[in-house]
């Protein structure tokens, strides 16, 4: 038996009125999945515990079959460890975005213009943050360049409880309501007024500028967290597997549960993405000899935070096509094989935000394919199936039938 998950990071959304208030999954044209659904087990999970926040890295690690409530230890360590960072048990990590932020006097009065800084390319963000570790890092502090505007700095010997706020979160606002909260939280806030010394006129910016992009002018940190210790997906399941991801944060849970971070060219966690790519690389390390691979697409989660409906939709479209199209045209030289399809959390448009209702979830077995009494995948008709997972760690032992 082969098993693949397919993670639509973000796709579960409210009715939107610019699309006849139906949701973007009800809006899709999406065959293969909802041929899926209609002969599947579809029902709904609950992948965000109450009182953690509704981030991807809890909702993943719920549908990787690991209880938030045990293993969550925040989401930057995450990324560290599929950036390669090493972090002692006495380490903080922290995700560190490079932000554009529009300033009109104060620091504390500039509005969060956009998180991603026109989604920066990495050869340019890696020279900033090297600028960044020039002034700024010490021998506690540290920088480590990532992939476009996500990067890490890691605290050594870091103490204290703080509050921070993810910037995607925040677009369009006025950031003072916003920064860093709590224990030596004027340490973290002065970085970020440095940092934007540093980076407005730097270089980079400047040619960015001229080619009317935003300038990656600040950096702004969140996600604190230390080191997880995850149990061996092998170890809980008795299988292997990999992941297929362009986020950190999705390579590092695979890392940190044993599995194989597979990289992919092109791929950008955005829409203009190899989806196909995506599918390719997880049917070629099931012929390999892998059991599992867990397939995420970062691209619908995007599409809510910047507001973008049509992208949305056809971020949906080109999974059920090019990722979901490809798997099922590849599994069917497999004897048997199953597939689930869900998102990690929704990531409505009105909201431009992650919220932590339940989210729609599919489990088709080639084998074992029946009715399910419903015609195709969307959160209303998964709520029509009765079904529901309360503790949604459990999902991935349904799904793999132990």
């Amino acid at each position: 038996m082969k098993y693949v998950v397919v993670l639509g990071d973000g796709m579960a959304d409210y009715p939107v009125p610019q699309l006849g208030n139906r949701t973007p999954l009800q809006s899709a044209a999406k065959p293969n999945i909802d041929f899926l659904a209609a002969n599947g087990e579809t029902g709904m999970v609950r992948t965000i515990p109450e009182g953690i926040p509704p981030g991807s890295d809890a909702a993943n690690l719920s549908v990787m079959g690991y209880d938030p409530n045990k293993y969550y230890t925040g989401r930057s360590p995450l990324e560290a460890v599929s950036m390669g960072v090493e972090l002692s048990p006495t380490d903080l990590a922290f995700r560190c975005n490079l932000v554009t932020l529009k300033i009109d006097g104060d620091y504390e009065n500039a509005v969060m213009e956009d998180y991603s800084s026109d989604e920066i390319s990495t050869a340019e963000s890696t020279a900033l943050i090297e600028e960044i570790n020039r002034h700024l890092s010490s021998e506690e502090i540290r920088f480590h360049p990532g992939i476009s505007y996500r990067h890490c700095m890691v605290w050594h010997t870091g103490e204290g409880r703080r509050t921070f706020t993810p910037p995607h979160d925040i677009l369009e606002r006025v950031i003072a309501p916003y920064l860093p909260a709590g224990d030596k939280s004027e340490f973290f806030l002065e970085m970020q007024r440095k940092s934007y010394e540093i980076l407005r006129d730097h270089p980079v910016n400047k040619s960015r500028t001229s080619r009317g992009l935003r300038p990656a002018n600040s950096i702004w940190l969140w996600g604190e967290g230390s080191k997880p210790a995850i149990p061996k997906f092998t170890d809980k399941y008795g299988i292997n597997g990999s992941v297929v991801s362009a986020v950190d944060l999705i390579k590092g849970i695979g890392i940190c549960a044993g599995l194989d971070s597979v990289d992919v060219d092109g791929v950008t966690g955005n829409i203009n993405t190899n989806f196909k790519g995506k599918a390719e690389a997880a049917l070629k390390e099931l012929k390999n000899g892998k059991d599992f691979v867990y397939v995420h697409v970062e691209a619908p989660d995007e599409c809510g935070h910047r507001y973008e409906i049509e992208n949305k939709v056809k971020s949906i479209e080109y999974i059920d096509e090019l990722v979901v199209g490809t798997l099922l045209d590849g599994l069917s030289a497999f004897d048997d094989y199953s597939i689930m399809v869900l998102p990690d959390h929704p990531t409505p448009l009105s909201l431009r935000t992650h919220t932590p209702e339940p989210v729609p979830y599919i489990i088709y077995r080639r084998s074992s394919q029946q009715p399910s009494g419903i015609e195709g995948y969307d959160e209303f008709q998964a709520r029509q199936t009765g079904i529901f997972i309360e503790e949604g760690f459990r999902l991935m032992d349904r799904f793999l039938q132990k």
